[in-house]
């Protein structure tokens, strides 16, 4: 994500505040414009500083102060470009509910800065009723009753509402041995569903994909009760990012494209700070890089090249403060070509071309790998 800060007094700014702590004018994201800006309030409404000749007005929901977007203020829409995909939101009378919910929407909200800045397609439920995106926010049933399923289904994604609980989801984490379990990592990894549908279920990439992530055919729900039975492979790391992904090519597919976005929304920050790894020993040459990450530019392999040395850094300062990895991952060459597949869809959804063209060492690798499992060159 990038860095944003107040036009009026140059104050650092976080994605979710309403209001500068400098100067004390209100704030709202514009999307149109991909910044947080700070709001002139006159007559006619408010005024954005970052474009100054539109009037603007809030989502409806920063009355439940659980979103900070700006529409534009003659628009029809009373929600903003992410509220409007919401299909059913808990009982607000109930203060955990309200106080779970809020902490959704800072996750959700993150979700939709990084799918609209890569210009990836999206329809609400009332502009396609049959496949549009929609999410249902859904507080934990009564004893005795069904439980709430996080999961997606024909683009209606189900978030359960005992996701927020930070002491319930590190329960399920170690209950379910994942060495990561995040409420924005739940998002990136259920809206994969909805883009495999939108990107590649009915392209030209589609047989690519089974070269590369399996046969999506096979019986999800076998796969799924013989992946809890069993476990993952003993070599599962070798072909995939989790040991869940090795469940079925479905989620493999929606476990490396949360990890894509893992990845650029982290380089992307990294890059507003200006970050560089310049490690001083003697090898140190091999892990240096600046991160110089635009995601309309980038190649695949630039990626690679900043980010195996910038989470080595990170885990390391981690470590030093008695912390668990920050990144606690390891992306072997297979997974490296997964990944390369879904960087190449995401870049054509967005109307860029597929094709890298980077320095081309990663790209002879992957090469090499899409030879090796029968997988056609990219072109």
């Amino acid at each position: 994500m990038k860095l944003f800060e107040c036009q009026n007094c140059g104050q650092p700014l976080y994605f979710e505040n309403t209001r500068c702590e400098s100067c004390g004018l209100r704030l709202g994201y514009l999307p149109a414009k991909e910044t947080v800006t700070a709001l002139k309030e006159g007559d006619d409404g408010f005024r954005a500083m970052a474009d100054p000749i539109s009037r603007v007005r809030y989502c409806a929901n920063a009355q439940q102060e659980v979103c900070n977007w700006l529409v534009p203020a003659d628009s029809p829409d009373q929600f903003c470009a992410a509220c409007r995909h919401n299909r059913m939101i808990p009982d607000l009378s109930l203060v955990e509910n309200a106080a779970n919910w809020r902490k959704i929407e800072v996750a959700k909200h993150r979700l939709f800065y990084t799918l609209l800045r890569l210009r990836l397609p999206l329809s609400t439920r009332d502009e396609d009723p049959e496949g549009g995106l929609a999410f249902d926010f859904l507080a934990p049933p009564l004893p005795n009753s069904a439980p709430v399923m996080t999961g997606h289904k024909g683009g209606q994604i189900t978030i359960s509402l005992a996701e927020a609980d930070d002491s319930e989801r590190e329960r399920q984490r170690r209950e379910m041995g994942e060495p990561y379990r995040t409420l924005l990592g739940h998002f990136r990894h259920e809206v994969a569903h909805y883009y495999w549908d939108q990107l590649v279920k009915n392209s030209p990439s589609l047989q690519e994909f089974r070269r590369l992530f399996g046969d999506e055919r096979q019986d999800y729900a076998a796969s799924l009760q013989k992946h809890y039975a069993e476990g993952p492979p003993a070599n599962w790391s070798e072909q995939f990012v989790t040991a869940y992904a090795s469940v079925h090519p479905w989620e493999d597919f929606a476990e490396t494209w949360a990890h894509y976005f893992h990845m650029v929304d982290t380089l992307e920050t990294a890059n507003s700070f200006g970050l560089r790894v310049r490690p001083k020993f003697t090898k140190g040459a091999d892990l240096a890089t600046t991160v110089d990450f635009d995601p309309h530019t980038v190649t695949m392999d630039r990626i690679i090249d900043s980010w195996l040395p910038l989470t080595f850094a990170v885990n390391s300062i981690n470590r030093s403060m008695g912390l668990s990895d920050l990144y606690p991952f390891v992306l072997g060459p297979a997974v490296i070509v997964k990944l390369s597949f879904i960087h190449d869809r995401i870049r054509a959804a967005g109307g860029r071309p597929g094709a890298d063209q980077g320095r081309g060492a990663l790209r002879a690798v992957i090469a090499g790998l899409r030879r090796s499992v029968g997988a056609p060159e990219p072109t």
